[in-house]
């Protein structure tokens, strides 16, 4: 559950027992040492710079000893460590006057502090292109993360921790976050979404055994609600980078809304479809090419190895055409009104009403994406604005609809119901945090 009435001390004292229950190679900073940064960080985020809002990124690293644990092959992407030649105190002016030069999305700032505890920036990071494209499911690997943990300023009030893939938590303004709601692979939500891929299981289905015999849809089924379930997650980033709010309506009832903007678009679901087969081939070129090389023989056919990089090609401009397919979607909801999809994620159109108007007395709130009973807190539906009632009032009377509302700050919040009661998700994780081995419990 998150903290209510946080400060940035609650966040220091909480990732300093994360750290600390946590099998490290680095040295942990004293508590007062990340009070102070997520304090200076804090209020730099309430600062403007040439009118725009500050949106910097930190890494506590030392410059002593910056790559203490480096791997055996580094690839060419890899991060860096440029050095100022002369170190600048942190300070909310420094960060601000930083940020200009140090976008988030391509490089962060390396900070440590000194014998006494003062914060310091030392220099910058580079090539965090990859890692932001990671977490946004638009490459599929990244490679590790230097320093002990980077801290995002991503809103007014709002900050990211982050060790390696894995997010610590979030500060957002006065409430404490220490984990969102992984809805979308757990519970009745990923239930939903992966029963809604159901024709593209069946396409695979098809596709495996006319092509590749051998081949067991079991095996394949799992990477197939992987994909889908990101291009919901794609979509809902984009359109929490617009910063405009926007309201997603999944459902095949279309009786009680009003679309201004008509239109059938289902070229996501079939790009889909096509990256799923064409990574099935890349797969198998790849697997009679190894098995060939370990029989022994010497001589490989052409045709395996043209198929293979043929497969790979395509692959890769499935990719970008999913990419494309995605800004388009999310392009739609900056009118406003709800994007309406079928339950099969064809759009049906955007800029809709809903029209329903009938309220439930209450709904219920989930701390678990499993909605377990005991994680159900009831509340007034009054409480929230025009938006949210009116996918509140959609998804009660017409159950089996699932409705997804992006506030202006991006805040995301689901609403399905579930037998007599309509239950919401808010805190819900889209980008793709992952466990880091290196925060291992200790036994």
């Amino acid at each position: 559950m998150a903290m209510l009435n946080a400060q940035p001390k609650d966040l220091a004292q909480h990732v300093l027992e994360k750290l600390q229950h946590s099998r490290l190679y680095f040295d942990i900073p004293p508590i007062g040492v990340l009070e102070d940064l997520f304090e200076c960080l804090f209020f730099t985020s309430m600062q403007t710079e040439e009118s725009d809002l500050v949106k910097v990124t930190i890494t506590l690293i030392d410059p002593d000893n910056p790559d203490p644990r480096p791997p055996r092959r580094i690839v060419a992407e890899r991060w860096s460590c440029i050095k100022f030649d002369v170190p600048l105190q942190m300070t909310i002016k420094a960060l601000v006057k930083l940020s200009k030069a140090s976008d988030p999305s391509s490089t962060s700032l390396a900070v440590y502090h000194d014998r006494q505890g003062k914060l310091f920036i030392w220099g910058m990071i580079d090539q965090a292109i990859h890692y932001q494209s990671f977490l946004n499911y638009e490459s599929e690997s990244g490679s590790e993360q230097p320093g002990l943990f980077q801290v995002s300023i991503n809103d007014i009030g709002t900050l990211n921790v982050l060790f390696d893939y894995e997010l610590l938590a979030t500060l957002k303004q006065n409430k404490l976050i220490p984990r969102y709601l992984d809805v979308f692979t757990i519970g009745p939500i990923s239930k939903i979404l992966k029963a809604n891929a159901a024709h593209l299981k069946d396409e695979l289905k098809s596709f495996l055994l006319d092509s590749h015999a051998g081949e067991h849809f079991e095996d394949w089924e799992t990477f197939m609600d992987g994909i889908w379930i990101q291009a919901i997650s794609r979509l809902l980033l984009r359109i929490q980078n617009y910063r405009h709010g926007g309201a997603i309506l999944i459902t095949d009832e279309h009786d009680g809304i009003d679309i201004k903007y008509a239109v059938r678009y289902d070229r996501l679901k079939h790009a889909i479809s096509n990256y799923a087969k064409e990574t099935v081939n890349h797969y198998m070129a790849e697997m009679q090419i190894d098995e060939h090389l370990i029989s022994g023989k010497r001589a490989i056919s052409k045709h395996r190895y043209l198929e293979e990089s043929r497969a790979l090609l395509a692959k890769q401009e499935i990719a970008d055409e999913i990419k494309g397919c995605i800004s388009f979607l999310a392009s739609h909801t900056c009118v406003d009104g709800v994007l309406l999809f079928s339950r099969d994620m064809v759009s049906q159109g955007f800029g809709g009403v809903l029209k329903t108007r009938r309220m439930p007395k209450r709904i219920f709130v989930s701390s678990a994406a499993t909605a377990s009973p005991k994680s159900l807190v009831a509340v007034d539906p009054g409480h929230f604005g025009t938006r949210h009632r009116s996918m509140i009032a959609y998804c009660w009377n017409h159950p089996g609809s699932l409705g997804l509302v992006i506030s202006q700050d991006g805040d995301i919040r689901a609403f399905y119901r579930i037998e007599e009661k309509l239950v919401m998700w808010e805190n819900i994780k889209t980008q793709q945090f992952l466990k880091s081995n290196k925060l291992r419990r200790r036994n």
